[in-house]
């Protein structure tokens, strides 16, 4: 049973200290203003949890830092250091070696893989809680942190020790912002600040402060293990844990200076000196008073919004002050986006937080760009004493206020799990979705077979009550997530009201497990959209204005009027004897690649080229028709090539001096979706397959293995029904048809092949999988479900990678990537054909520029090309934005890790894309209702892939006739029967 998975919370200690986390909490966020909501501390909130895990308990359960933990450091300041080259002992998979440093002029350890384990022996003299502290360098390229986990003595202390960021330093590469050719501001590529960084050990989703450690005297061993990422690392140090001081010491502590009454400073907030992600990006934003006034144009004059919101990401200035004296700081924000609730951010001051009460400031609900002084309860802003000179201010989101109900959240989501799994294994039925498997003709007496049912479902309901009005109390407020609670409840209580009918009403588990996962995932959410910070004397006039309504209705006439005058289409600046490249994606996209047209190809080849464009893919094909074509169109899709290629309308590329060089870059199997009639009429640009995705802890805790075979899945799937658990495979028949031996088309491709034996017995598998084998027929978001954990495992395409590493924080760690399962084959290899997606360049037929446009692609899909432009992207906004190229020597250079890269290479060896041909948009309408007529309305299998068969076969046919085919032609399908061998490093 899964009910034995989650361990139980205690009380005790943790208790305490979350009562008075969550106290402290609400003091820093109400600013002591009368509550229109009552206050409740986490104390209130039941975090007893009933089932089991085999986990380390949260941070905030353990109650790490709190006085029972362990005695207080009295002689302060104490450091323990060890220097990294000095460790005990290592893995060999660690892959690690000393060498000599010439910044540090010492030794240091190199990490140069990203597995195994390092540890360290240190000597503490003093029992207490101590900070980690660590210096650091990440010598590989790339856009991501370093993760390690952390074991002390050989444990892990608690959860969140297991996945700890080492963060990379940005900047951006140039400024002032280039702008194009009609004036609008290009973001420039980011700039990883190298060398030795230190950093303490932190979660700012559950603790401002650097997580504390308990040591007791004597010795002990440190073991970092690696997660992501090769490191250099050159000393770790045990620093006793303190606190800031309260305002009130920390002001009676510092001399009492006069200062120029009249001075302040305005720093732009897209001015920033460095930021630890590359995803916290500058916004463009018009308003009045926005600094600076993009009058009418694209300008990057804020930074932040949606884009700097998860915990532990910071941004840092400088600024310079002109004499030693007391300043008060305040900054233009933004903050409305997750309706009434508050907002936090840990503020820095070159370097540590000068006063407790800016460890969570609060950011109330603006809705609009307001002031917001850093201030005490009472509204007087905080006065800071400043030497003269350059300073830094790093703001940090911080979650930590909300953390005790992200944790209570949880542990009641898997309270909630506990009962639904239970019901499942009483009535057997482990379909996922509404009511799914369920037999409605059946009555149940379920105080029966589950008397605790009643009780416990009242729990979680009556908990998640709690939980509503403690964040209404910490936010005085109503605010997205109590209403999401308020709501969950509601479902709850009815099905309380009909207990007896659960096992019927299993969609309002589902319904309300979807909606707290994706409250759970959004709660530790801290966005912040800046326009500047100041810097004042605390009696400056700064003058600065805050728009008004009046102010907005002036502020719209003005850009109405600029519109009359102002170009805003490229098109217009068009050249007549250039080449003109149409690109359907984004306009940041278009932007980089014509910088680096102005940049490398035009001075490379002399070739000028106009870069637009393309909103919608029926703007080529009415742009076409009307005679107004690009000489290249890139960013279309994968069918669109031959499409335009039967019609006329699209040149044959293998026709060019060096095009077998060039489609030697791509796999074969992904060329076969380019070419027609002996004909090649595209070259891929990107490409998405499928990867099994699995929950490697959930798996752990049963005892599987991720599947090789389709067999393996089979024995897989009793344990994981028996626990309430599923596993997802998308609709789709050609990986097992393509896995079977079969094809879909005649070499000819004229006629279809689903009447072939291949393709019935991969039908039946397909099929058997939800009838035979139970899998959910419907699954609205398998992201939303893995992160819950109800279905572990399953199939999706590469966007599943970049969902889980930027939106599921909460299951970092605990999730991996493998090739799809496939079937062994006579000589012991696992077939794992799949078709994939991607995205291409096609040259038009109409073109006047053929010998150009034919350069320009060349050139854009070459290996260095596309690795600059991914690397560019990824740089731009962040790991969500991979440019996924479908050029395989490029692919390889992404930031990958060692264990991605091998499950990646492995299933991309098996790629087999379907062929277009005339009415091949028939043949996934037609196989979706065959699955219809077999899976729900229980037509043999034979007999409904037959009936698609005939159909597509018709329309085949026609579609034959409509473009002048006869029987006689061969449109001569490119075979692909083996699979595709790297060649060695």
């Amino acid at each position: 049973m899964r009910s034995k998975t989650l361990r139980r919370l205690t009380g005790g200690t943790a208790a305490v200290f979350i009562l008075v986390l969550a106290w402290s909490a609400w003091r820093a966020a109400s600013g002591g203003e009368s509550s229109d909501y009552p206050v409740m501390a986490a104390g209130q909130i039941d975090l007893h949890a009933q089932v089991q895990t085999a986990e380390p308990l949260p941070y905030l359960a353990v109650g790490q830092g709190a006085p029972a933990a362990g005695a207080a450091v009295r002689s302060r300041p104490l450091t323990v250091s060890v220097r990294a080259a000095d460790y005990r002992n290592a893995s060999e998979e660690a892959l690690v070696n000393v060498f000599r440093d010439a910044e540090k002029a010492d030794d240091a350890l190199r990490w140069a893989g990203d597995e195994g384990w390092v540890e360290w022996q240190v000597d503490v003299p003093q029992e207490g809680v101590y900070h980690i502290e660590v210096d650091y360098d990440l010598p590989q390229t790339g856009y991501v942190s370093a993760i390690r986990g952390i074991e002390i003595d050989g444990e892990t202390p608690f959860r969140e020790a297991e996945r700890l960021a080492f963060d990379r330093q940005w900047r951006d590469a140039k400024f002032p912002y280039d702008r194009n050719a009609i004036g609008q501001e290009i973001r420039p590529p980011q700039e990883e600040i190298k060398g030795w960084k230190t950093a303490a050990l932190a979660d700012y989703g559950v603790s401002s402060q650097p997580l504390t450690w308990h040591f007791t005297r004597g010795s002990h061993t440190i073991r970092m293990k690696g997660v992501r990422e090769a490191m250099d690392l050159y000393e770790l140090r045990l620093v006793a844990a303190a606190e800031p001081p309260a305002y009130r010491e920390y002001r009676a502590s510092r001399p009492s200076l006069s200062t120029n009454p009249d001075w302040f400073q305005v720093i732009e907030a897209e001015r920033f000196t460095r930021k630890s992600q590359t995803s916290i990006q500058t916004q463009s934003v018009a308003e009045p008073h926005i600094s600076p006034d993009p009058k009418g144009r694209l300008t990057y004059n804020t930074i932040g919004g949606e884009r700097w919101k998860n915990p532990g990401e910071w941004v840092e200035w400088s600024f310079e002050v002109p004499a030693d004296g007391e300043y008060v700081i305040e900054w233009k924000a933004l903050q409305g986006y997750r309706g009434n609730a508050s907002v936090y951010r840990t503020v820095m001051i070159d370097g540590s937080v000068p006063f407790r009460e800016l460890l969570h400031e609060r950011i109330p609900y603006l809705p609009r760009f307001a002031l917001h002084a850093l201030q005490d309860d009472a509204g007087e802003p905080y006065r800071f004493y400043l030497t003269k000179g350059e300073h830094t201010i790093r703001l940090i989101a911080d979650a930590s206020p909300v953390a005790p109900a992200v944790v209570a959240l949880r542990n009641w989501m898997n309270e909630l799990y506990g009962i639904e799994a239970k019901l499942r294994v009483i009535t057997g039925n482990y379909g996922v979705g509404a009511n799914a498997n369920a037999d409605m003709n059946r009555t149940w007496e379920i105080r029966e077979y589950y008397p605790e049912a009643e009780s416990e479902l009242r729990a979680v309901a009556d908990n998640l009550r709690k939980l509503a009005d403690y964040l209404n109390g910490l936010n005085q407020h109503e605010t997205q997530a109590s209403s999401t609670l308020d709501a969950a409840v509601d479902t709850l209580t009815r099905m309380l009201g009909r207990i007896e009918e659960l096992p019927n009403r299993m969609d309002g588990f589902v319904t309300v497990h979807g909606n707290l996962s994706a409250l759970a995932a959004q709660l530790s959410d801290q966005p912040l959209l800046l326009d500047y910070i100041v810097v004042r004397t605390p009696d400056a006039d700064t003058e600065l204005k805050i728009a008004t309504a009046l102010d907005q209705v002036s502020y719209t006439v003005q850009n109405f009027f600029r519109t009359f005058y102002l170009k805003y289409d490229m098109k217009s600046l068009n050249e007549d004897d250039a080449l003109t490249v149409w690109v359907g994606r984004g306009r940041d996209y278009a932007d980089l690649l014509q910088e680096m047209i102005e940049r490398e190809f035009t001075p490379r080849t002399g070739i000028r080229v106009n870069v637009n464009l393309m909103p919608n893919a029926n703007q080529l094909l009415l742009g076409n028709a009307a005679g107004d074509q690009p000489d290249v169109a890139i960013g279309v899709s994968g069918e669109t090539p031959v499409d335009y290629a039967m019609r006329g309308a699209a040149e044959d590329l293998s026709a060019f001096d060096g095009f077998a060089q060039a489609s030697g870059r791509f796999h074969p199997g992904l060329m076969r979706m380019l070419g027609y009639d002996g004909g090649t009429y595209g070259l891929p640009e990107t490409q998405s397959f499928n990867m099994l995705f699995y929950r490697s802890d959930i798996l752990q805790e049963l005892g599987l293995e991720p599947p090789d075979t389709w067999e393996d899945v089979y024995r897989m799937l009793p344990p994981l029904q028996e626990n309430g658990l599923t596993f997802f495979y998308p609709k789709d028949l050609l990986p097992l048809l393509f896995q079977h031996g079969g094809d879909v088309y005649t070499a000819d491709g004229l006629n279809v092949k689903l009447g072939d034996d291949s393709a019935i017995q991969a039908f039946r598998q397909f099929t058997d999988l939800y009838k035979k084998y139970g899998l959910p027929k419907d699954v609205p978001s398998f992201f939303n479900h893995f992160k819950l954990g109800d279905i572990p495992i399953g199939l999706a395409d590469y966007n599943m990678y970049l969902m889980l590493s930027v939106a599921a924080p909460e299951v970092a760690g605990h999730w991996q990537m493998a090739p799809i399962p496939g079937i062994r084959q006579q000589d012991g290899t696992v077939a794992r054909w799949s078709s994939q997606s991607m995205s291409a360049a096609i040259m038009m037929k109409k073109s006047d520029k053929k010998a150009e446009a034919w350069s320009f692609l060349d050139w854009w899909t070459s290996t260095d090309v596309q690795t600059r432009y991914a690397l560019d992207m990824e740089s731009f906004y962040g790991l969500e934005y991979r440019w996924n190229t479908a050029n395989l020597s490029a692919f390889l250079q992404l930031p990958w890790s060692r264990e991605e890269v091998r499950a990646l290479k492995e299933q991309l060896r098996w790629t087999k894309n379907n062929p277009v041909v005339p009415g091949y948009y028939f043949v996934g309408r037609e196989l979706e209702f065959a699955w219809n007529d077999t899976v729900l309305r229980n037509l043999p299998a034979r007999e409904a892939l037959e009936k698609a068969d005939s159909a597509i076969q018709r329309e085949l046919e026609r579609k034959q006739r409509d473009f002048g085919l006869t029987p006689q032609d061969d449109l001569q399908i490119r075979p692909q029967e083996h699979p595709y061998e790297w060649e060695a490093p």
